[in-house]
């Protein structure tokens, strides 16, 4: 925001901060009055954010990083570049040079516990072009200030620089900014309204006084998402929107890369001009070559890279000074292929962002766009994409080739196609941002390897799958990341795909498990509505492909429920006495094609059918060509009601008979394709009609309380919490813990026994012991002061022989029997924090029945987590018992949800067991490790 500065030299004892004015030593560390700042969860001395790139309005990426002590000239030059106006905005004063100096020495060392500063940079070597700061007033307090270069404001980088700002300080604790801003300084203001912050302005004489909540709200969060979309629809816009491209490394010569990816511009019809550039030759397939791209004589928007790996970063600087926007990186020879080509790419990179230029690769097979107003394909495909309203994005430049085959060779045209092979820069989260808004698109399509950041690919898949269906292979199903872990909770989803299967089901992802079957689900989708529903009517003119079906329908979780007596009615009144009626409708091997039509009809209009599969299996007496003209016009007639699939068994060349116009009638070879492509359907439509729901807080917890804990505990060192601080921890989250008293020795173990009363168990409290009942560190059910005392003394020295030393006892409570439950939650370097809830006991992992989502959970998150384990059965009360309080269970599973999303730097958290009763819950062992850690910003792209 705003504050002053003086003209003169500064008094001895203050320190100001442009934006908020003067601030005094007392300040920097406060005095005894004054409630000192809130220990934050962030290790001494840490800052609390991580270097990102975030993307400008116009797509231009852009670093924030944290502010060091070594920017202090960069900064220095930073301001005294700002205009007249700009400083006048952000000091209320003229500024000489050496108290900005003295200012800036200051406060690129503040520590990270008073406050924080951050950098927007851009180019190589980059350039500042944005400062931003907060300053810590109060424990929950702080005043905020930055400034932009002239040249960068309007772009959105200060609405940027405060967003990352904000989501640091609230986790430092910090609930609320101030500032002071200028009546007349409209472009902070409207820094403000586009955030989304609610921001509350109070009128002081000349000024403004502002304060808003550094919390990231939904609204916000939508703003900022927006503008990112809007930024990436510029960004990929570089690569699919050209008006005029060249291909660096043209070849004369067909049969090569360069050769074929050159043709297939001009065999295209890619409607602006197409530019070869070789040095050694004059034309280049009867077109007139350059040199380099610098001598071609008009503009280059696109240019398409296909020289050796050692010439392309110094091609890439011929770009940079032609104003070449977007480049695509053919060659191979990068991070893919060893150190050497790792640097060469980060070499690469470098010079893209020194000028602007976007990236798409390297190592990639280039990209297409089959809307007539463009026409580009620029791959070196030997076929085009056919037009098509699919668009797809492969990791893997060898898949793309096939890809564009399978489409082409299954009917499915394409509107776009991106092989982004290494992702050095353009990456899926953008391309889903332009697909979202793309009107020729319907379906999305990826073939993903790794993430980029898979928060934020969580959020913006959640929003565009409300509107489009994306379908994903995610290769590499052997996680490696946590298989370092020791609780319960880390040990089994470290042997599983659980995340990423969390990920996709949180988000309406629909994953399959090859490219076939994905290619199955598009076929579907792109031609016929997601069923409201899981039930399937199906219709088959041979017995046996019916079973299958129905076989393969339930299998998928798909229901095949009986038909209403009316449309049973119905059928027998154009079948022949042979035909089933009931579901499957069998009508024989001497049905009609108009029979087919007729079924469809009748069997679409029963109240208890989402989806039809229709069967042929060709017989002697009836045509598939005729079948499949009635299946069209019984499809036609339905209006997209509900979807339709075929299988036409055996049958060469029907799909170009399913096909008229827009109309299409997906077919499947065989059944089973054709059941697993309407489930994935299914599960998407019940994903999308539920309704939207946004994370719930518990109004009783503690976060402030927690963060001062967490922190206390990275102070020295981090590792395994007390279960005295685990007790604390919990209680600020309104986790219900079984009575339990934690005593120094035996003596004080049989005293807590006898104020406890009843029967209690005894634990022992000893570094490096995670599974106390593997070393004999447990023992259940004991009774009395006496019995205690000396199994207390029997524990001790069990342990001291197995190599551990006992520091202290836990004696808990018996608590009554119950349904014994896990849940957990795991800190993942990748996915952030991911929630457990399953079978709980000692065999929890040989159990292994488990759901996993990520967090922040949503109410549906946790209905779903519990419903969807076998143990749900037990839950329910199966054979007479009674039931389990499932409501409290989804209440934990929340909490430690919003635990895992408030304290990043739990790394584990293990509630097991969790004994549910009929009415309420009581955990009865719990287990927290921390761990330093810097999460990604929810606002950066990578």
């Amino acid at each position: 925001m705003t504050g002053e500065v003086p003209t003169g030299d500064p008094p001895q004892h203050e320190l100001l901060l442009p934006g908020q004015g003067p601030i005094r030593p007392q300040d920097l560390a406060p005095a005894a009055d004054t409630p000192p700042p809130v220990e934050t969860a962030s290790e001494p001395g840490e800052v609390p954010m991580r270097e990102s790139e975030v993307v400008l309005r116009d797509g231009t990426a852009i670093r924030l990083r944290p502010v060091r002590p070594e920017d202090e000239e960069a900064l220095l030059q930073f301001y005294l570049g700002l205009s007249r106006e700009s400083l006048f905005f952000r000091f209320f004063t003229p500024v000489k040079d050496v108290t900005l100096a003295r200012w800036l020495r200051k406060v690129v060392r503040v520590p990270p516990s008073l406050g924080l500063g951050v950098l927007a940079t851009f180019g190589d070597p980059p350039r500042v072009i944005g400062h931003a700061l907060y300053h810590r007033t109060d424990h929950d307090r702080a005043e905020a200030a930055f400034a932009v270069a002239d040249d960068f404001q309007g772009k959105g980088v200060g609405t940027l620089m405060l967003g990352l700002l904000a989501e640091a300080a609230s986790r430092q604790g910090i609930r609320l900014f101030e500032g002071t801003v200028l009546p007349e300084n409209r472009r902070m203001l409207d820094v403000f309204r586009e955030a989304g912050f609610p921001v509350e302005a109070h009128a002081e004489p000349g000024q403004l006084r502002v304060t808003f909540p550094t919390e990231l709200t939904e609204e916000a969060l939508a703003r900022f998402e927006r503008r990112e979309q809007l930024a990436a629809r510029a960004a990929v816009g570089r690569f699919l929107e050209p008006q005029a491209v060249a291909v660096i490394g043209a070849s004369r010569q067909r049969g090569t890369i360069g050769g074929e990816l050159f043709r297939n511009l001009l065999d295209y019809g890619f409607r602006g001009p197409v530019y070869p550039v070789n040095p050694n030759a004059r034309v280049v397939q009867s077109v007139v070559a350059y040199p380099s791209v610098e001598e071609v004589p008009g503009p280059v928007d696109l240019a398409v890279v296909v020289t050796p790996a050692d010439q392309v970063v110094e091609v890439a600087r011929q770009c940079a000074r032609k104003g070449v926007r977007a480049l695509v990186v053919i060659s191979a020879g990068f991070a893919e292929a060893g150190e050497e080509g790792r640097r060469r790419q980060e070499e690469l990179l470098r010079v893209c962002r020194a000028s602007g230029i976007r990236l798409i690769g390297p190592n990639c097979m280039g990209v297409a766009n089959t809307d007539p107003a463009v026409r580009l394909n620029a791959t070196f495909a030997p076929s085009p994409p056919r037009r098509g309203r699919v668009g797809f994005m492969t990791q893997s430049g060898a898949l793309g080739l096939a890809i564009i085959e399978q489409a082409n060779r299954l009917g499915i045209g394409l509107s776009g196609f991106v092989s982004v092979g290494n992702k050095a820069d353009i990456s899926g989260n953008d391309l889903l941002n332009y697909w979202e808004e793309d009107p020729n698109t319907d379906v999305i399509l990826l073939y993903l390897e790794s993430f980029g950041n898979p928060r934020k690919f969580s959020r913006i898949a959640r929003r565009v799958g409300r509107r489009k269906p994306i379908v994903v292979v995610k290769s590499g199903r052997t996680p490696a990341g946590m298989r370092g872990a020791s609780s319960h909770t880390g040990a089994m989803l470290a042997a599983s795909d659980a995340t990423v299967e969390a990920l996709f089901r949180q988000t309406g992802v629909i994953r399959t498990d090859t490219l076939e079957e994905m290619f199955d689900v598009a076929a579907l989708l792109v031609s016929q509505p997601p069923p409201k529903g899981p039930r399937v009517g199906i219709i088959t003119n041979g017995g046996g492909p019916g079973i299958l079906c129905a076989d393969a329908c339930e299998a998928e979780g798909l229901q095949v429920p009986p038909l209403d007596e009316a449309t049973q009615t119905k059928l027998r009144s154009f079948l022949p006495p042979e035909a089933s009626v009931h579901n499957p409708v069998d009508m024989i091997a001497s049905a009609t094609a108009e029979q087919y039509r007729q079924a469809i009809e009748a069997v679409a209009a029963d109240p208890n059918v989402d989806a039809l599969v229709v069967i042929f299996v060709p017989p002697l007496v009836t045509q598939a060509a005729d079948v499949a003209r009635e299946v069209m016009a019984a499809v036609r007639a339905l209006g997209g009601a509900k979807p339709v699939a075929s299988v036409f068994m055996s049958a060469r060349g029907v799909p170009e008979l399913l096909q008229d116009g827009d109309l299409r009638v997906p077919s499947y070879p065989f059944p089973e394709s054709a059941a697993r492509a309407m489930a994935h359907a299914a599960r998407y439509g019940q994903w999308r009609a539920r309704p939207l729901d946004y994370p719930p807080r518990p109004p009783d917890i503690c976060r402030d309380e927690a963060l001062a804990l967490v922190a206390a505990a990275l102070a020295r060192g981090g590792g395994w919490l007390s279960p005295a601080e685990v007790e604390k921890l919990l209680a600020c989250y309104g986790i219900p813990l079984v009575a339990q008293r934690i005593v120094p020795d035996p003596h004080a173990a049989g005293q807590a026994a006898e104020e406890l009363g009843g029967a209690v168990a005894l634990k022992a409290i000893a570094p490096g012991v995670v599974h106390k009942t593997e070393v004999g560190g447990v023992v259940l059910d004991l009774r009395g002061r006496e019995a205690v005392t000396e199994e207390a003394v029997r524990m001790r020295e069990r342990l001291e022989r197995a190599g551990f030393r006992v520091e202290a006892f836990l004696v808990q409570a018996m608590a009554p029997p119950g349904t014994e439950m896990l849940v957990g939650a795991v800190e993942d370097p990748q996915f952030g924090p991911v929630v457990v809830c399953g079978a709980g006991g000692v065999p929890a992992e040989a159990l292994g029945d488990i759901s996993v989502r990520l967090a922040p959970l949503t109410l549906s998150d946790a209905r779903e987590m519990v419903r969807e384990l076998r143990t749900y059965r037990v839950l329910t009360a199966q054979r007479g018992a009674l039931p389990a309080d499932i409501a409290a269970l989804e209440d934990l599973v929340l909490r430690v949800g919003v635990l895992a999303d408030d304290l990043p730097q739990v790394a584990e958290m293990d509630l097991n067991p969790v004994r549910v009763y009929e009415r309420g819950l009581l955990v009865l062992d719990a287990r927290v490790r921390v761990a330093p850690v810097q999460p990604p910003s929810l606002l950066a792209r990578r």
